[in-house]
């Protein structure tokens, strides 16, 4: 039988992640179409509603149903606005560990929520699914992916050499794909410290 993650919420002082819901396709089209969601992830390009519907409604619960890991949109607790996503991926259910990627829209960034998103999925992870090891890969070019590895306590391992194909303009306004190194970081229980403003907790679904 396949190891899946519970359907679940998870507030923070400030944030809820949910299950994402067909009404965020239009916000998730354009926070994927951003300059920088297009140069550090691998989505579509360009990332249409069609695009961010069928991740919705077919790719990323599939991620939970066949047991891969867990997509959980990131929304602003008093607002409800979309400010971004969490995407736990690659789970080894012997070895009880997964990988966490992230992405925040342009009108969010600067906040702190992609690092009060990632505690709080990592706390519930270690707390209540007993998880061992959380991994996060970040682009060698990417310092704010790696700002936030660092704020949630993770460790640097080491460096993937050329391991990571990443976009970057052009001279006449286009995308080029580009090799680059892959910092890989990790998590472990034991290295979280509990800070009470970004402790999460699971919310009734």
């Amino acid at each position: 039988m396949t190891s899946t993650f519970p359907d679940i919420s998870i507030n923070t002082e400030r944030l809820m992640l949910r299950p994402f819901e067909e009404a965020d396709a239009p916000e998730l089209a354009a926070m994927m179409s951003d300059e920088l969601s297009v140069a550090w992830t691998s989505a579509p390009m360009p990332y249409t509603r069609r695009e961010a519907y069928d991740w919705i409604t077919r790719r990323a619960p599939a991620e939970r149903t066949e047991g891969r890991g867990i997509v959980l949109a990131v929304t602003e607790y008093l607002t409800h606005r979309l400010v971004g996503s969490v995407h736990l991926m690659n789970t080894d259910w012997r070895v009880l560990s997964t990988e966490v990627g992230y992405v925040v829209g342009p009108w969010a960034r600067g906040e702190g929520y992609a690092a009060e998103a990632v505690q709080a999925v990592a706390q519930w992870l270690f707390r209540d699914q007993k998880f061992e090891r959380l991994e996060l890969r970040t682009a060698a070019g990417n310092t704010a992916s790696q700002q936030v590895a660092q704020k949630v306590g993770c460790i640097s391992e080491g460096v993937l050499r050329n391991a990571l194909i990443v976009r970057s303009r052009t001279e006449d306004g286009g995308w080029t794909d580009i090799r680059t190194d892959l910092i890989v970081w990790g998590l472990l229980p034991e290295d979280i410290e509990e800070a009470p403003h970004h402790r999460g907790r699971p919310a009734d679904v």
